[in-house]
């Protein structure tokens, strides 16, 4: 599956209540099914760290090591990138902390 975001969200993605629903009506569907998605940011210029955090932390959580092989993130500027790879870190690192 992939899911334009510029669609969603227009140039700048920072509504976490499209985050949320983005990810309860398409990306963990998708992921319970067993099907990979690909979020393309293909047109949006950055990303709220709280946007980011409300798309993709639960999912994170739920299938810890392999979210990662089962969501790729595509045509990401360059402040998106730093934002997925911040709150994938913190994430991370308290999930380390909870098990």
């Amino acid at each position: 599956m992939i899911i334009k975001m510029l669609d969603f969200v227009g140039e700048y993605a920072e509504n976490k209540d499209i985050a949320r629903r983005l990810r309860i009506k398409e990306i963990m569907p998708a992921l319970l099914d067993g099907e990979a998605v690909v979020l393309d940011f293909g047109g949006v210029s950055g990303a709220t760290q709280s946007f980011i955090h409300a798309l993709i932390v639960m999912p994170m959580r739920e299938f810890g090591d392999k979210f990662f092989e089962l969501v790729k993130f595509k045509n990401c500027s360059s402040t998106i990138k730093q934002v997925v790879q911040i709150v994938s870190e913190y994430t991370q690192e308290g999930m380390a902390i909870e098990g």
